[in-house]
């Protein structure tokens, strides 16, 4: 102690922040995260393009994707990225409204340090507001079912509206919509579950994007092993193998003595029986088409071919296990293993020309499908593969809930309204927090109308006085600025997409919030992590 002040001692390489610079550090990278993404929020936001250090070019409006390329090295900022890369990995959408949601969190929050008020009471003042939110959720949420076709679509084209597919969204929508209802399982309880895995996104340059397809089987990346093989086979039986379709080398060493010309055409005869068998096996096991893990031997693809067996070799582990789901097969070690049982069933496996592809569609009741996307550029190809993706996420995550509320800034107008009224019944300090987390919401439907080009104080007030006279579903059509019903246009989100992002936001807002000292290790080497 010195003149009653502590001493601490850091060790060297050190920064140390505390007390509000602390806490105005962490909100000016928040602020600055949400403000990278915020101008591609809703279907006229704009494209950000990305140039990464090897000269590879990413253009997107993904505010995940856009996260992810950029390089962030402040802590705060991190968490805020963070924040985006959970978001997508638990609902697969609502990205951008997350990091923006956090960033106007952040912002109320300096307003409210500014005036004295201490981090623990906003912090418990957020807290109630989020649990008040998912209460009003629950309220505003409406009933969707699996066989809802008409709700699903307009899901799954509210969440690729405003990408570069807009002019094929009503045909993606549809294969995306259809693939997973396909794999989606009913439970006991009669809820649906959905495994994401199930659903298998492949790429080929080349065509149009409008090629698109739902191929219910499997897409392997490898075409047929040779060339006498037919390139196309019709009431399809798959047999798959785990095992190389070869003779197997000895588990020691071993040697063989030849000592004449009759024994080198016996052990080559007796060689080449042995392969045979192993396609006879096949053959006689009633299969048309060979997956193989390993490889296959030259004699036993002839013999194949000579019985018209479409077969392919080096299949990846993952796809075989897919195409074992897709096709209803089991996989099997050795071709002697092989039953009726075992095959898997499909209509047609054909090789894709000029492309090393190989499709097997048009199975019976497949439990995993694959979409094939078409694409000009690689460019295009990735863009669609993110649209594509949050499409199903998003079906996934209607279909599983059952659950769905209104877009276009409907429910962030309502909840500022019906949140400010619950704050006026706590009181206190908490209550200023209170309204702060309500007023963040407004965020979402003012940068709605900026990236649509129209006056954002005018739509805000007409968005507010629609939802004080009644009409909860009442959003901003940002395509004529007025203020329509969002359940008659069909501009829906699943009710998880939503409760996840404010739920993710506001925790974030909260950890943040509540630091008044941060240490930073600084690295002697050049390059290290910083709190730029």
């Amino acid at each position: 102690m010195l003149s009653g002040q502590p001493i601490i001692i850091l060790r060297e390489n050190v920064e140390r922040t505390q007390g509000f610079e602390a806490q105005r550090s962490n909100i000016m990278a928040a602020k600055a995260i949400a403000a990278a993404v915020r101008t591609t929020l809703g279907p006229r936001g704009m494209d950000k393009m990305l140039v990464s250090s090897t000269g590879d070019v990413v253009i997107t409006n993904d505010g995940a994707t856009i996260l992810h390329e950029m390089s962030v090295q402040h802590p705060g900022a991190k968490l805020a990225v963070e924040v985006a890369e959970a978001q997508d990995d638990e609902v697969g959408d609502g990205t951008t409204t997350a990091t923006v949601l956090l960033g106007s969190l952040m912002e109320e929050a300096e307003d409210l340090l500014a005036q004295d008020v201490h981090p623990t009471t906003i912090a418990q003042g957020y807290r109630l507001g989020m649990e008040k939110a998912s209460e009003i959720l629950d309220e505003l949420a409406i009933p969707v079912g699996a066989d809802d076709r008409e709700d699903l679509l307009k899901l799954a084209g509210t969440a690729m509206t405003g990408k570069s597919i807009e002019g094929i969204k009503d045909k993606v929508s549809a294969i995306v919509v259809d693939a997973v209802r396909q794999v989606a399982t009913r439970t006991e309880q009669g809820t649906y579950v959905v495994d994401e895995d199930d659903i298998k996104i492949k790429k080929q340059v080349g065509d149009s994007m409008d090629d698109i397809q739902l191929v219910r089987g499997v897409v392997i990346d490898k075409k047929r092993v040779f060339e006498q093989m037919p390139e196309k086979v019709t009431n399809v039986k798959v047999a798959l193998l785990a095992q190389p379709l070869e003779i197997t080398k000895t588990q020691v060493k071993s040697k063989i003595k030849i000592t004449s010309s009759d024994q080198v055409r016996a052990f080559s005869e007796q060689e080449r029986e042995s392969l045979k068998k192993l396609a006879d096996q096949i053959v006689a096991a009633g299969a048309n088409v060979v997956l193989c893990q390993k490889g296959i031997a030259d004699a036993v693809q002839y013999y194949l071919a000579k019985h018209g067996v479409y077969a392919v070799e080096d299949v990846k582990e993952e796809d075989m296990k897919f195409a074992a789901r897709a096709l209803g097969g089991n996989i099997v070690n050795k071709p002697d293993e092989l039953t009726e049982e075992a095959l898997g069933h499909a209509e047609m496996v054909e090789e894709v020309p000029d492309a090393d592809l190989t499709i097997i569609s048009g199975c019976e009741n497949p439990k995993a499908v694959t979409i094939l996307l078409h694409g000009t550029s690689q460019l295009l190809l990735d863009e669609l593969e993110r649209g594509v993706y949050d499409g199903t996420r998003v079906i996934q995550d209607a279909i599983e809930d059952g659950k769905f509320v209104t877009g276009g800034g409907s429910v962030e107008t309502e909840l500022q309204l019906r949140i400010r009224d619950y704050a006026s019944t706590i009181g206190g300090r908490v209550q200023l927090a209170i309204e702060a987390f309500a007023n963040a919401f407004e965020v979402i439907p003012r940068t709605l109308a900026e990236n649509s080009g129209f006056d954002t104080i005018d739509k805000v007030v007409a968005l507010r006085k629609a939802h004080a006279e009644g009409a909860r579903h009442a959003g901003l059509d940002v395509y004529t600025g007025e203020v329509v019903d969002m359940l008659e246009v069909g501009v829906l989100e699943p009710l998880r997409v939503k409760a996840q992002a404010i739920k993710s936001a506001t925790e974030t807002a909260v950890l943040l919030i509540r630091v008044d000292d941060m240490m930073i290790t600084r690295s002697e080497k050049p390059g290290g992590a910083g709190a730029e």
